[in-house]
């Protein structure tokens, strides 16, 4: 089990508060001979062999193929105060296949002991490609994605190279989930969040969908959508939970559902939709005979429409309203039960605390240098207590929003309640890193306040972590 452990500020302060390595030495299969780097008796599972594949992609080949470059047209996607409206994608038609049992479902992983946070070799190898990916293309792409409140086509493709909408698909149904693995899904949201939030969440988007049906859907739910998440031509789509009303409680969702013969009819609004405009599948949460539930709906369905939802933070994830007006749907939209729904809520906290991590160490690794290289009355102003102790109190919380967060991510992957871990998680992280977004821009000063530095986009992306439901799931 890894330890957690803060790193004096006299040391390598760039690289402190981030989590240590495995102790035992992981060895690259790019390295050494053989099928996969493996000897002939031994069997690499297919979160290994997408590493294996994805490794390749990963230097600079990776980064020719996909190179960031300014737009050469007007951005398609544009969010005005005067918004816009317009129905939804229609681009894709899902053709139903399967039977109405229960589906497959990744099992949980092994009890070993109260929670372990311990990444394997290959889930480690996963996280060092996302953390290429995230600091060579999504840092650099983030000042202009927020401002277009759009991802370059780009860098949503290479995204796909590494996989991500399959990481909670089971290996049966074409994904590459042996067992449940929450960690590896927090481990990646963190580490793309360090590069930015924003594209984060466009990036993660379908793969919350996925993970949904591959969860709670049935064979032919299954068997319908996921070929196309885990084939070449990757459908975007959205999991919609939220909603904009006042004290929204998302286990109660003002959008209703009504049972009419033998299908649903949805009304509606569901609020900070991802890529909205674009989406050609949703999954949305509406209350049905007075229980919450999840239904698959596709965008070509008749009474689907989306409007512009401008938002202060995570502008690049290019959110929308998605508005349903006597959307009808057929017996077999309806995924999971009211359990299921509950379980999509918690698991999709827990997500949007992992970015919290990611987006708080950004802050830390961002202000360290800056307040060493900055100087006043001749020396830096790290020297000055006050800046000294406001560090030293980012990088404390952040190693209690990241012990708590794991500790939840282990018990989820065994298949244990982790309710009160999720709910602990999500208050510290909700609250104490938009703290850690505030301190930022004041320990840059003026410099805070301006778009020349990256903390004020941080510390209005860590506003949302306590206002956003949906959208990510692990």
């Amino acid at each position: 089990m890894i330890g957690i452990t803060a790193e004096p500020l006299a040391q390598d302060v760039t690289h402190s508060y981030i989590l240590p390595m495995p102790a035992k030495t992981v060895k690259n299969p790019l390295d050494s001979g053989g099928q996969h780097g493996l000897s002939k008796n031994q069997r690499r599972d297919p979160l290994g062999l997408l590493v294996y594949g994805v490794g390749k992609v990963a230097g600079s080949e990776f980064l020719d193929k996909f190179g960031l470059r300014k737009r050469a047209e007007d951005t398609v996607f544009t969010v005005t105060s005067a918004g816009f409206r317009t129905i939804t994608a229609a681009g894709r038609t899902f053709a139903k296949a399967g039977k109405k049992v229960s589906g497959k479902r990744v099992s949980s992983a092994p009890d070993k002991g109260l929670f372990d946070i311990t990444p394997t070799e290959d889930e480690q190898m996963l996280v060092d490609v996302v953390s290429d990916y995230a600091s060579q293309l999504v840092r650099p792409a983030a000042a202009d994605a927020n401002e277009a409140c759009a991802v370059d086509a780009e860098i949503l493709a290479a995204s796909l190279e590494i996989g991500l909408p399959t990481l909670g698909v089971n290996e049966e149904l074409g994904g590459i989930a042996v067992e449940r693995s929450a960690v590896a899904g927090v481990l990646v949201h963190e580490a793309l969040a360090k590069g930015d939030m924003g594209i984060a969440v466009a990036a993660l988007a379908p793969g919350a969908v996925a993970t949904a049906i591959a969860l709670w859907g049935t064979d032919m739910q299954q068997q319908t959508y996921l070929p196309a998440f885990t084939g070449d031509d990757v459908p975007v789509a959205a999991l919609a939970l939220s909603e904009a009303t006042p004290l929204f409680d998302p286990l109660s969702p003002r959008a209703l559902a009504t049972k009419v013969g033998s299908e649903y009819v949805l009304n509606g609004v569901k609020s900070a939709v991802v890529r909205g405009a674009d989406c050609e599948l949703f999954v949305v949460g509406a209350q049905l005979e007075g229980k919450p539930q999840l239904f698959i709906i596709e965008a070509s369905t008749e009474g689907l429409s989306i409007e512009s939802d401008p938002s202060m933070g995570i502008r690049a994830a290019s959110l929308t309203k998605l508005v349903l007006n006597d959307v009808r749907v057929g017996g077999d939209a309806l995924l999971g039960d009211p359990d299921d729904y509950r379980e999509c809520v918690q698991n999709s906290r827990l997500a949007w605390c992992a970015l919290a991590l990611g987006t708080g160490q950004a802050v830390l690794d961002y202000v360290i240098p800056y307040v060493q290289e900055r100087k006043a009355f001749g020396e830096p102003i790290s020297h000055r207590q006050a800046v000294a102790f406001m560090i030293a109190n980012i990088g404390i919380e952040l190693e209690g929003m990241r012990l708590v967060t794991y500790k939840a991510a282990g018990r989820v992957a065994q298949g244990k309640d982790a309710d009160r871990e999720i709910g602990l998680a999500r208050r510290l992280c909700a609250e104490r890193g938009m703290g850690i977004g505030l301190d930022g821009v004041q320990l840059l000063g003026g410099h805070g306040f301006v778009k020349e530095h990256p903390v004020e986009r941080w510390y209005r992306d860590l506003r949302a972590i306590g206002l956003m439901e949906g959208a990510v799931l692990v």
